[in-house]
């Protein structure tokens, strides 16, 4: 009895491209016996048809035949097949090194000798076939790679760049290296309607250098809607990235607090080079401000307080922020961009309505085809009303509705109260705000007079710290430098504060349309003659500037008590 002929796996199908019928014979004979269908072509030319016309699993290429030789042909083949591995084994009687590089060189993966041997064309085949199947295992990893890239950088997008302000008012570059950004940039206002903005790099790119950026966009906005100040949201930050990221992993930032007022900014530097601030007339640097604080992430505890730089600016300056990727930008010869390039573009800018748009350019020139190694992202921030919430203290005030005070003290109502003391080292770094606050909405949760309540317990506390315990005069804010000045005189007091208090109560009078809450204040400081200190234009107190002011006008009442280290405000909320 005859046996069954073995069943062969098909392989897929081969393009066998010979000028002699013979070898083409022998090659469809041993091919088939292999399992692959054969598909034949008599020259170059005919080849590069036949690969068009049909799906080619492996190509078998003559060298020398005519009309197009089989080096043309696989330059052709393996130009249309950039996305998927087609072998091509080259069929050559030559050996002389020379011609078998040149096979390798136009994109052949190896080269069978004549006379054809059956084994040694079944072992190149196997190992051609191996080839083919890790390069789809790889492709196909590849291609789901992108795919989760692609959905995390929707919920990066989603989670981490929706949330920004002012975007429309902001010129900002961002350039990544890869599908996926280390670098990072963040605005959100404070309840004080400051502009906060962060602008970090985290080690490396790609998706494991962005996976900081959730729990940083997550801390910045929540500490800032809670009106936490700069140094606390960065302790945040940092605490938060110790905790979670590898070892040797870390975020570099710069943090700019733009004050309402427009007249200064804070700013923080933790290992990015340098910050510039521009005169918004002349486009002359009038401020470098170099780093001063370790990146984010390194070490589990850093004081960010004594880091700070505050400068005084002016109506149309402009703030430009920048990662290393700008200065370590190379052009095609390996030469850096450099710091000294980057001043040039932006004293350089002109007329431009942004600075960003000359560095930019200038930087494209220099890099032309170069490689991009590293994230690019560069942020200009106009210092512009526009750039702040159209907020402003005049709307609030009239919107503010007030009731006679006598009134409110007069009526029985049930009442909650709350006291807190901060002595000594507890001043330098704690800032009972957005404590307060929070302690509020518990009790009565009116989140619609949030911003006047943080404004005027701010206002309090600032005036008992500044001027009741560490005894500042206000006097030293006068001149260009006077905000530098005052706050670094602050500084210092404050890493020096070992003694002294400030005692907030607070007494809250909720009702069913609304309420009224108590605020008293004490400072530890000698006190001053409140009742004396007027000036001769009017009832501004001499002692208070705008402060106070703006505290009486919020408020149904405002007193100092004697001996004027303690002050009453009552601030009273009815429900819509």
């Amino acid at each position: 009895m005859k046996a069954d002929a073995p069943n062969l796996k098909l392989h897929g199908t081969a393009l066998v491209a010979d000028d002699e019928l013979s070898n083409r014979v022998i090659l469809n004979a041993l091919l088939k016996k292999l399992g692959y269908q054969v598909i034949q072509a008599v020259d170059g030319a005919d080849a590069v048809e036949k690969f068009r016309q049909h799906s080619i699993d492996i190509v078998l290429m003559d060298v020398m035949m005519p009309v197009m030789d089989g080096y043309a042909a696989t330059e052709i083949i393996k130009s249309e097949t950039a996305d998927k591995f087609i072998p091509v084994l080259f069929l050559t009687a030559m050996t002389d090194d020379k011609a078998l590089a040149r096979c390798i060189e136009v994109g052949g993966d190896d080269f069978l000798t004549k006379p054809y041997n059956h084994t040694v064309l079944s072992a190149k085949i196997q190992s051609m076939e191996r080839i083919q199947n890790l390069h789809q295992d790889i492709r196909m990893l590849y291609n789901r790679m992108q795919m989760d890239e692609e959905i995390a950088e929707q919920v990066f997008s989603g989670a981490v760049l929706a949330g920004n302000v002012v975007l429309d008012q902001i010129s900002h570059l961002h350039k990544p290296a890869s599908i996926f950004s280390g670098d990072i940039m963040l605005t959100a206002y404070s309840p004080s309607h400051d502009l906060h903005v962060l602008l970090g790099d985290f080690t490396g790119h790609g998706l494991a250098a962005a996976l900081g950026a959730l729990p940083t966009s997550e801390v910045f906005r929540s500490m800032t809607a809670k009106g936490f100040s700069p140094p606390q949201i960065l302790q945040g930050i940092n605490s938060k990235l110790h905790k979670m990221l590898p070892t040797g992993m870390f975020l570099a930032a710069q943090f700019v607090k733009i004050s309402a007022s427009l007249d200064y900014i804070t700013v923080f530097n933790c290992g990015m080079p340098d910050l510039f601030v521009i005169d918004g007339n002349t486009r002359r640097i009038k401020n470098r401000l170099e780093s001063r604080s370790m990146p984010l992430g390194i070490i589990p505890d850093s004081n960010f307080q004594e880091d700070a730089q505050h400068i005084r600016v002016g109506l149309g300056d402009r703030v430009l922020l920048t990662t290393d990727g700008v200065s370590e930008a190379r052009d095609p010869t390996g030469e850096y961009f450099g710091s000294e390039r980057l001043i040039t573009a932006i004293e350089q800018s002109g007329e431009q309505a942004f600075i960003l748009d000359n560095v930019s350019s200038a930087l494209d020139r220099f890099c032309s085809d170069a490689p991009q190694d590293d994230d690019i992202t560069m942020v200009e921030l106009p210092l512009l009303p526009e750039l702040l919430p159209s907020w402003r203290v005049d709307q609030l005030l009239a919107e503010q509705t007030h009731v006679d005070p006598n009134s409110l003290l007069d009526h029985d109502s049930d009442s909650v109260e709350f006291h807190i003391t901060l002595r000594g080292m507890q001043l330098r770094k704690a800032d009972p705000v957005p404590l307060l606050i929070n302690y509020i909405q518990e009790m009565v949760g009116i989140r619609t007079h949030n911003q006047v309540l943080f404004t005027i317990l701010t206002e309090l506390f600032i005036n008992a710290l500044d001027h009741g315990v560490l005894g500042l005069d206000s006097s030293l804010k006068e001149g260009p430098d006077g905000f530098t000045r005052y706050f670094e005189e602050r500084d210092r007091m404050l890493s020096q504060l070992n003694e002294g208090s400030v005692h907030i109560g607070l007494r809250i009078h909720p009702q069913a349309n609304g309420g009224w809450i108590v605020i008293q204040i004490e400072d530890s400081g000698p006190g001053f003659d409140f009742a004396n200190a007027t000036s001769a234009q009017g009832e501004k107190p001499l002692f208070s500037g705008r402060g106070i002011q703006l505290l009486s006008s919020l408020c149904e009442s405002f007193s100092y008590l004697e001996p004027g280290n303690r002050a009453e405000a009552i601030y009273a909320w009815t429900n819509e």
